[in-house]
């Protein structure tokens, strides 16, 4: 009887190890499961940049008005009854005083 008792101790202690202690116990089940949660989070921000964009895509396909705005703002166009005028600095004056950024500048150096 003793012998089985014994031998009951000892598996139990073993098992308790390679529960515990061993790299494929509980330690690496925590691991795992602070893994996942880390892709959940890493997918969520995803799928909500995937939802922006088929709305993006949804609405070029379906309205002119997003599809104009973009080409105003990134490709720089006008519409055909509009008149586009870009101001320009006039170039300086020879004689004139120099501006006072200008005199700051020219210290500097």
């Amino acid at each position: 009887m003793k012998i089985l008792v014994g031998f009951l101790v000892a598996l139990l202690v073993l098992l308790q190890y390679q529960l515990w202690l061993s790299d494929e116990g509980l330690r690496e089940v925590w691991q795992l499961r602070q893994a996942v949660a880390v892709q959940q989070a890493d997918n969520q921000v995803l799928l909500e940049r995937n939802a922006q964009l088929k709305a993006e895509v949804a609405d070029l396909k379906q309205g002119l008005t997003a599809l104009e705005e973009r080409a105003r703002h990134d490709l720089g166009m006008v519409a055909v009854s509009e008149t586009f005028y870009q101001v320009v600095d006039a170039p300086p004056q020879p004689g004139a005083a120099p501006r006072r950024e200008s005199l700051v500048t020219q210290a500097s150096d």
